[in-house]
């Protein structure tokens, strides 16, 4: 048997407090292994090694001890939330709408950690994350269509982060370094980074809080420095209107919530809260665990929302509806090397995150340049490793992998860099905007093929027994879903219209239907899920779920297969 399976088996295999056994899973023979499969423990996907919950608390309520023990998925989690392409998406909103829209990233928010908190609970009280109950639940053909589709949004969400990693460096070595240079060197880092958990999780945990710490000052820097107007900061969050605003507000509105809200994310964080010791078989653990994880989660994403403000204020006060004049005659007095990137017209300003820090670079100096490229790379760098994870989850889960580790890393992120890689040879840093709308429009396509499997299962008697949603969660996750997945149907509509090409039209017109075959089949078996058992049609429910579901992880089974912790 691997090592560490005795010590995995004592905390997901025990009885209850009355003796009431509610797992399945025992030491001896795990119903989820395949007949087949090695002694080699299934699950044990990354993480070799588990954290330590404290025990003996008098606290009945709270203990910060045990918060600080559950602390970390969260924080890897909220690094999604600071991408690369969401700084961008934030900058933009500054730029395009003011504070107007600062409401918008705050609902996103929202709804983003009501989201999260499913996908936590599920792989707390499964010990599975969501690839592997796809990967275990759904039949064959959809799990691997599911699983292609993943991997493109993983793909895309990939190159927008070591692109924005590769154009930090180009910012910082003055342009020395081209775009190709810097995705070169932040693969060559990331494998370096990756392996830091070979020295404990939680220094790789740490590691990620000093790279959001570093978010936090260098973005805090441009806050302070820029000094925004805080009335209309207030007014822009609190107040849920847009006043005055046209179509490009109504985008960029759109475009935030498909930033903040990342299909690979679901999967990513069901699968680390793995990494803490949790006795499944004991409800009131498996509550406990719930509660400190969303309790964490709370914190992380309110952390990244605090930074996501920072740069939408310093964009919506220094360049909220500022021409490529204006800003071409402060870069040419500053003697900028940029002041070529904006054409001498009347035109609103169009930026990103390399345009971005060139700006800020002419209005503010070239500290505010260096800073702000510093704080890009803390992004790029910290979102590509958790992208790498999520890569590396979704390959095992759905594929049921059993390479080493380093084979693993390997092709996980060769998968994601190969086309990275090309679009940094054969484009240039400041023209990068069309990729990145398009990269959007292809993440906001994946959507659903994250948000209805975590419905769907988190809502399933049969996977989450007592833990699963009630009327209110089943009713309120599904509204919220429809919402959001129509809301980046709305943009992916309005980016294939701007084409102006009938041979496109037709391909998306053909790509659509059979897209939308798909998530209509996702959305059956999901409201089979949700309670609607008059659409299971008899037999023809097992065309969707397994025939036999292997994840009756709460049920009871005979007291002799388990340890008792």
């Amino acid at each position: 048997m691997a090592p560490g399976t005795d010590r995995k088996a004592s905390y997901e295999d025990a009885s209850g407090e009355n003796g009431e056994v509610v797992s399945t899973i025992s030491n001896s023979m795990n119903p989820l292994q395949s007949p087949d499969a090695s002694s080699e423990d299934p699950f044990t996907t990354y993480f070799d090694s588990k954290i330590p919950i404290p025990e003996g608390e008098t606290h009945s309520c709270f203990s910060f001890r045990k918060l600080w023990a559950f602390t970390g998925p969260g924080f890897l989690m909220s690094i999604a939330y600071l991408d690369p392409g969401n700084i961008e998406s934030d900058l933009q909103s500054g730029a395009v709408a003011g504070f107007k829209l600062l409401w918008v990233l705050m609902l996103a928010t929202i709804i983003g950690l009501l989201l999260q908190r499913l996908a936590a609970r599920l792989g707390v009280v499964t010990g599975l994350h969501l690839a592997e109950v796809c990967n275990r639940q759904y039949q064959k053909v959809p799990r691997i269509i599911l699983w292609l589709m993943v991997e493109l949004a993983i793909i895309g969400s990939d190159m927008q982060e070591v692109i924005g990693s590769a154009i930090a460096i180009n910012l910082l070595s003055m342009g020395k370094i081209p775009l190709w240079g810097g995705v070169l060197i932040t693969i060559a880092d990331t494998f370096v980074f990756l392996f830091l958990d070979k020295y404990g999780l939680r220094k790789l945990e740490a590691f990620f809080g000093f790279l959001i710490t570093v978010m936090a000052l260098t973005f805090g820097y441009e806050y302070v420095t820029v000094k925004p107007d805080q009335k209309n900061l207030l007014k822009g969050l609190f107040i849920p209107y847009c006043q005055n605003c046209g179509t490009p507000q109504l985008e960029q509105a759109v475009g935030i919530v498909g930033a903040v809200i990342m299909p690979h994310n679901m999967y990513l964080h069901s699968a680390l809260v793995k990494s803490r010791q949790v006795n499944r078989a004991n409800k009131r653990e498996v509550q406990e665990a719930n509660k400190y994880f969303f309790i964490e989660s709370c914190i992380a994403l309110f952390v990244s929302f605090i930074i996501n403000i920072f740069v939408v204020s310093v964009f919506a006060e220094a360049f909220f509806e500022k021409t490529n004049e204006n800003v071409s005659a402060v870069c040419m007095n500053a003697s900028s090397p940029h002041s070529s990137l904006f054409p001498n017209n009347n035109e609103t300003l169009e930026v990103d995150i390399y345009k971005g820090g060139v700006v800020l670079g002419c209005y503010f100096g070239p500290a505010a340049l260096y800073i702000w490229a510093i704080g890009i790379l803390a992004a790029g760098q910290s979102s590509t490793m958790t992208g790498t994870y999520s890569g590396q989850f979704v390959m095992e889960g759905f594929l049921n992998l059993r390479w080493s580790r380093f084979a693993r890393v390997l092709l996980t992120r060769s998968i994601a860099i190969t086309p990275t890689l090309l679009v940094a040879i054969f484009q240039d840093v400041e023209h990068l905007t069309g990729m990145n709308d398009f990269l959007n429009v292809l993440m906001s396509l994946q959507l659903p093929f994250a948000l209805i499997p975590v419905l769907t299962f988190t809502s399933l008697p049969s996977v989450m027994n007592d833990f699963a949603n009630g009327l209110f969660w089943k009713i309120g996750g599904g509204v919220v879903i429809l919402v959001v997945c129509s809301i980046n149907m709305y943009f992916v509509v309005a980016y294939v219209m701007a084409l102006n090409h009938i041979a496109l039209y037709i391909g998306a017109a053909i790509l659509s239907v059979v897209y939308l075959c798909f998530v209509a089949y996702l959305t059956w078996l999901c409201l089979i899920a949700l309670g609607a058992s008059f659409l299971a049609c008899g037999k023809t429910y097992h065309l969707g779920f397994a025939a036999h579901p292997e994840l009756f992880l709460l049920n009871n089974v005979d007291t002799d297969s388990v340890v008792t912790r």
